[in-house]
């Protein structure tokens, strides 16, 4: 398949897009900075700077590629632990925001897939809203939708590189390989945790 990856540069998209690669498909993987391209590169995707919020070069990216699936793996967290409380605001925007613009993009270069990320815990009730919206925009998808819902993330270059955090939980290797697996699941929901 020809796969659009939104966030390759991303923790989860640094260890799936050379399982995509390797596994045949032909990807072209996004970055917001012109300095992760060549990251982008050598995970063995094309690199695509875009920025999800400029709709119109958003749009064009896509349907420039023209993918078979889109899949969105952008969030926007900090680097450091210690600032995610500060970034969930950011993080809300971009599951509202950002997966809008991705599904609009996505059927506008008439791709037939649409999987996108997201969380298999409870989140507080002023970002539970916004998470509910980004799934059903998914779910929603003129095609197939599918919304993997992983469990938090440890393992290399994770928040929790060294003890894994509480359950859900995956690391981040096998999320990336049950990631692989779901590209032809049917529209739904899966839960990509321990």
């Amino acid at each position: 398949m020809r796969i659009f990856l939104a966030g390759a540069s991303g923790v989860i998209g640094r260890q799936l897009t050379p399982l995509l690669v390797e596994n045949g498909h032909t990807v072209a993987g996004t970055t917001r900075s012109e300095d992760r391209a060549g990251l982008v590169r050598g995970l063995g995707a094309e690199p695509m700077v875009v920025d999800v919020y400029d709709a119109s070069a958003l749009r064009d990216a896509v349907c420039d590629f023209a993918p078979d699936l889109v899949m969105h793996q952008l969030t926007d967290l900090p680097d450091d632990a210690a600032a995610i409380a500060a970034s969930r605001e950011a993080n809300a925007r971009m599951r509202k925001e950002g997966t809008e613009n991705l599904v609009h993009a996505s059927r506008a270069a008439g791709a037939s897939r649409f999987l996108a990320q997201s969380v298999a815990w409870d989140l507080a009730p002023e970002f539970a809203a916004r998470l509910q919206e980004h799934e059903r925009l998914t779910l929603g998808f003129h095609g197939v939708g599918v919304v993997l819902r992983y469990g938090q993330f440890y393992g290399p270059g994770t928040y929790y590189e060294e003890d894994p955090p509480e359950q859900p939980r995956i690391e981040i290797g096998e999320a990336a390989r049950r990631t692989l697996k779901a590209l032809d699941a049917p529209t739904g929901v899966i839960t990509i945790a321990e």
